[in-house]
């Protein structure tokens, strides 16, 4: 029987679905021909590592042996730790008063260099020069400035009359000496705020100006309201890095995190444990720990973003 004028012979338009699977990947060929180097990379280098630190957390590994399974006794060892919880305790004291204090400054001195002002330019590249200072070399500078015998910081407190502390050789004062050290690098952070304040329109100050506002009021009203999405990103970095502090204070201390291991961070313990004692389990293990708490703080921050977050046109 022929088929019907207006009828289609569908049998021989069909394409087998292994012949749709084969040129949909002779189309994508080259894309993943070029991207295989990064993507290889990514298996090799991250995601294999990833995963294979998630079984080591419950073994007792240690690079040299292979280690047997041990289920939750690294866990469990860590829990009655008390230099992980004295290395938890920095960790959080330093992430507590350096993030907040980044944000402030930050902003502040952004919308300082925000001004227009003759030579602003070279205000800029001064307050940018200290982030492309290495860390091991900053360690070194800001030991000279607060040495207690000849340092530069306490030279000038004797000038006022005031006795310096001993800084980086007091158990309470080394972990402030190390926040003021981070201070002195958020270059970088001003550098987004101000691409943050350059996004804002002009409009919107000229208008608020007619209205009668004042400096304070088109600031707290204009300027922060607008400027929350620059801050929210630059919040969540500054966690991460808070909370992965390692090179400034592993430099200053020589890795001993002296005095009193009142510098002995929770990244400075995780390394020591696996590169120093070999402990490579119990380092995975500490790893994932580290790893549950920056998605916890980071997911809470999503999460209350909606209540402070303004985003323009919405």
């Amino acid at each position: 029987m022929k088929p019907l004028p207006n009828q289609t012979n569908t049998s021989k338009l069909a394409i087998p679905s292994n012949k749709k699977g084969l040129a949909a990947i002779g189309k994508y060929k080259y894309g993943l021909l070029f991207a295989s180097p990064w993507i290889i990379g990514l298996l090799v280098f991250y995601a294999i590592p990833l995963f294979s630190s998630i079984y080591f957390s419950f073994t007792s590994y240690s690079i040299l042996q292979p280690g047997e399974f041990v289920g939750f006794q690294n866990y469990q060892e860590l829990m009655q730790d008390s230099l992980f919880w004295k290395s938890v305790y920095n960790t959080i004291y330093f992430a507590v008063l350096y993030v907040p204090l980044s944000i402030i400054f930050g902003v502040a001195l952004a919308m300082m260099l925000n001004m227009k002002v003759k030579g602003m330019a070279i205000y800029r590249t001064i307050f940018f020069l200290p982030t492309l200072v290495p860390h091991v070399a900053l360690a070194v500078l800001w030991m000279w400035l607060l040495n207690p015998g000849f340092g530069l910081v306490n030279g000038l407190l004797n000038m006022i009359g005031i006795e310096g502390p001993s800084w980086l050789g007091s158990e309470v004062w080394s972990k402030p000496s190390l926040i003021m050290m981070s201070l002195w690098g958020i270059g970088q952070a001003i550098v987004i705020y101000l691409a943050g304040l350059g996004d804002i329109p002009e409009d919107y100050y000229d208008a608020a100006e007619v209205d009668g506002a004042n400096w304070f009021q088109r600031t707290f009203h204009i300027t922060l309201p607008l400027l929350t999405p620059v801050i929210f990103f630059n919040l969540v970095m500054g966690i991460i890095g808070a909370f992965q502090q390692f090179t400034l204070p592993y430099a200053l201390t020589q890795g001993k995190g002296t005095p009193a291991n009142s510098l002995t961070f929770y990244v400075m313990y995780l390394y020591d444990n696996g590169f120093k004692f070999f402990k490579m389990g119990y380092a995975s293990a500490m790893a994932w720990i580290l790893f549950v708490i920056i998605m916890a703080l980071t997911a809470l921050v999503f999460i209350t973003s909606k209540r402070w977050v303004h985003y323009q046109g919405k």
